[in-house]
């Protein structure tokens, strides 16, 4: 071998290890970077046009992923578009919990926060409001799926942080349900308007249909 090949086995010897690491990064750090990646890249698409508007294609393009690593994390766009909304609910969820003080003395001052805090994140963040309530067509399929979870998580959180069982199960269930329901509705038509009043006016009125949901059952 001579001088030129001993030096081109060097720099590639550099760039590849024999554990797999290119350029400083290991395969699996690689594969977790292209998924971050394209998550990114799917939110920002997702959120500024319809569903049937963005091809995998035009994902990886954005995230400057190579197609054919596409297929290592996601099914299908569909998938792709499952996850991110996953994703982009987890977070709204996750902040609308950590709204509610410790110890709320009464339903309303744990509803009232809680409240707030979701419309005022979804003014805050429209691209965030639009992938979870409107440019997710293909939702529709496991909205009802959804809708359940997030009821029962969310009956379960007021329950366990009032200290209160419900007096009638089957009756808080069903409230929850036509809560999380409700709520659903009255965000995206807020959202479809444009958000046309404060997100405090909101909050209020989504406090006002819960406590009238929820009194009864508690």
């Amino acid at each position: 071998m001579d001088a030129s090949s001993d030096t081109a086995a060097g720099h590639a010897s550099t760039a590849t290890s024999t554990r797999g690491t290119y350029l400083g990064q290991t395969r699996e750090e690689r594969a977790t970077d292209r998924h971050e990646r394209l998550m990114k890249a799917a939110f920002e698409l997702f959120a500024a046009r319809s569903y049937d508007d963005v091809t995998v294609a035009d994902v990886c393009a954005h995230a400057k992923v190579a197609k054919r690593y596409f297929y290592d994390h996601f099914t299908d766009r569909g998938a792709l578009l499952t996850a991110v909304h996953q994703e982009r609910n987890e977070w709204l969820l996750a902040g609308v919990e950590a709204a509610v003080p410790r110890q709320p003395a009464a339903l309303q001052d744990l509803l009232r926060p809680m409240m707030t805090a979701l419309t005022t994140m979804l003014a805050a963040d429209p691209s965030s409001a639009r992938v979870i309530y409107l440019n997710a067509p293909r939702m529709e399929l496991r909205r009802r799926d959804v809708l359940r979870e997030d009821a029962k998580r969310f009956g379960t959180f007021v329950t366990t942080t009032l200290r209160r069982e419900p007096r009638d199960l089957l009756r808080h269930h069903r409230a929850m349900i036509a809560l999380a329901a409700g709520i659903s509705e009255v965000i995206i038509e807020w959202l479809d308007e444009g958000m046309p009043d404060d997100p405090h006016t909101l909050a209020d009125h989504l406090t006002g249909l819960a406590t009238a949901l929820l009194a009864p059952a508690l």
